[in-house]
């Protein structure tokens, strides 16, 4: 079967991706940007956000950037309406998240309430925004939840991120039910481990080594394991995909007998 050259293409479409500074939100933007979208990067701490800005202009690409603090509607507003100046922003990159360490018991109401705010309303106000200005302006669009295998499987010191990442999974699902009258996708990635500085430092303990054992693949994920999931969600390669979820972890969540 011949595959359209076009198929992920994304010329010309409007792209926001939050916490794009770092990680893996600075690679979505990149290989986003490498397609033809215009990037708008939006995260609390401008630094980051604006070297990466400058590093796809330099590049050939176009990139903008905003503060953005997702926990605050203000804050979400006032940069989705600067980023969609140029044109709609027709696909979001929910990938602002914060993590937790402490086990439940040792854990304060602040730290709970700061991380649901983040992973969850944060991404419900941030989609809920974009998705009413695609409804203005008459044109579809994407959103694409960054989930994890922790919203599926239960681990030890995760708790409210868990809690979180599994909630929001099915958000994804009720935001595709009440949003495809306005012609607008919403799916979710679940990334396993992935090579990061906080994934590096625990694979060099003794729990980490024996959890990698446990992925059939036998490795973390690399950065560049997600540009084809990311390409498919946010382009027209995805047209009939909605409420779903694309697990990239290896192998890891799968159930072994």
């Amino acid at each position: 079967m011949e595959v359209e050259g076009h198929l992920f293409d994304l010329t010309g479409r409007g792209v926001l991706v939050t916490g794009g500074g770092t990680g893996l939100g600075r690679h979505f933007a990149r290989v986003m940007a490498k397609a033809g979208a215009r990037v708008v990067l939006c995260a609390r701490r401008v630094e980051k956000i604006q070297q990466c800005a400058e590093e796809i202009n330099n590049s050939g690409g176009i990139a903008e950037y905003y503060q953005m603090d997702v926990t605050k509607v203000d804050s979400v507003k006032e940069a989705i309406a600067a980023g969609g100046r140029a044109g709609v922003i027709s696909v979001v990159v929910n990938n602002a998240g914060v993590h937790s360490e402490p086990m439940l018991l040792d854990m304060t109401e602040e730290e709970w309430d700061g991380i649901l705010a983040t992973n969850l309303k944060g991404s419900w106000l941030v989609a809920k925004e974009a998705v009413a200005q695609m409804a203005e302006a008459g044109v579809g669009g994407s959103i694409i939840n960054i989930a994890s295998i922790l919203g599926l499987a239960a681990q030890k010191g995760t708790g409210p991120y868990s809690a979180s990442k599994a909630a929001l999974l099915h958000l994804t699902r009720n935001m595709a039910l009440e949003w495809a009258k306005y012609g607008v996708r919403v799916n979710s990635i679940a990334p396993g481990y992935f090579s990061t500085d906080l994934a590096d430092d625990f694979i060099a303990t003794e729990l980490g080594k024996a959890m990698l054992k446990r992925i059939p693949q036998r490795r973390l994920g690399r950065h560049e394991d997600l540009s084809g999931p990311i390409l498919l969600l946010a382009s027209d390669a995805s047209a009939y995909m909605t409420g779903t979820t694309v697990t990239v972890d290896g192998g890891h969540s799968m159930p072994v007998a």
